[in-house]
């Protein structure tokens, strides 16, 4: 930053400095998720230093436009969601320590935590990028492309919720997925999974083991499903290959396992055929049902499974 803190540079000055077509400063500004303001100065020095960071690789390098907008886009996107959770969660709490000359809570807690947060933030990314190198790296030994491979998919839904989200209050919407997110991140946690995206009301997870994602839906099934404070859910499995790209997953099995969701029963796993096949018949247990038409598969005979 400037000395003083203060904003001093306009988009054109922080992108001559960064070496960087004005262009492309403004188009990464936007991907990070930031509001323009035209010709301004509304820049500081750490603008300039994080516009390097992304035109720059290791050792100076230069990177691609397309590959710096794609990091940038997931940087800005995990970021926001990152700091209104924070805000949401914690601010609320901790400013009520404030002492009352305080004219921004905000920024006290900042001030006060932002370090801490700062360490946390950087220790957590460390391992998850060691845990994500070594995905890589096991998927390379197997296949040539490091961005697909075969994978288990799970999307576990609430059952009602969009009527259930008209019955009850917004405060205890809010309770009710905030405990269906953190119960299924534990239980996926559990059995070496991964979640990858969480939508209030469903989560989308993937395992590498087909019986420890068939694991994972029974568990949470168990923490949601049987709890009598909480919903219903559906769970529906998948298994094939799967691309992997800025930390989401794409493929047939993806929208296969969340149509699934759709045919289940409450408080069932349904899966396809597979998945079944990979799954040990001396501990599941497999039924065939009726073929239906799902949407964008044609017809399809889902099997329902349960532990023998």
């Amino acid at each position: 930053m400037s000395e003083s803190g203060e904003p001093r540079l306009t988009a054109a000055e922080v992108a001559a400095r960064a070496g960087l077509p004005l262009d492309l400063t403004r188009r990464l500004f936007r991907t990070l998720g930031f509001a323009e303001h035209g010709d301004e100065r509304a820049y500081t020095r750490a603008d300039v230093d994080a516009m390097r960071i992304l035109a720059e690789g290791p050792d100076g390098e230069v990177v691609e436009p397309d590959v710096a907008l794609n990091v940038t886009r997931g940087i800005g996107i995990t970021m926001a969601r990152l700091a209104d959770w924070e805000v949401g969660e914690l601010v609320q709490h901790v400013a009520d320590g404030a002492p009352e000359d305080v004219e921004d809570p905000g920024a006290w807690v900042t001030a006060r935590l932002g370090e801490q947060f700062e360490d946390l933030l950087v220790y957590a990314w460390r391992r998850h990028l060691a845990a994500a190198i070594a995905r890589m790296e096991a998927v390379r030994a197997l296949d040539d492309d490091p961005h697909t491979t075969d994978l288990s998919v799970g999307f576990a839904d609430i059952v009602g919720f969009t009527a259930l989200s008209n019955e009850v209050s917004r405060e205890r919407i809010g309770e009710l997925v905030e405990v269906f997110e953190a119960r299924c991140g534990d239980v996926i946690a559990r059995e070496n999974g991964r979640l990858i995206k969480s939508m209030g009301d469903a989560v989308l997870y993937v395992n590498d083991d087909p019986m420890a994602a068939f694991t994972t839906a029974e568990g949470i099934i168990n923490v949601i499903g049987r709890d009598p404070r909480m919903p219903d859910v559906r769970v529906g499995l998948a298994t094939g290959g799967v691309v992997l790209r800025m930390g989401d997953v794409f493929g047939p099995p993806v929208n296969l396992a969340a149509r699934l969701t759709q045919v289940a029963r409450r408080n069932r796993i349904i899966v396809d055929h597979a998945t079944a096949d990979l799954l040990p018949a001396d501990q599941v247990d497999s039924r065939p049902l009726p073929a239906r038409p799902v949407r964008g598969f044609g017809v399809v005979e889902p099997v329902a499974v349960r532990r023998a």
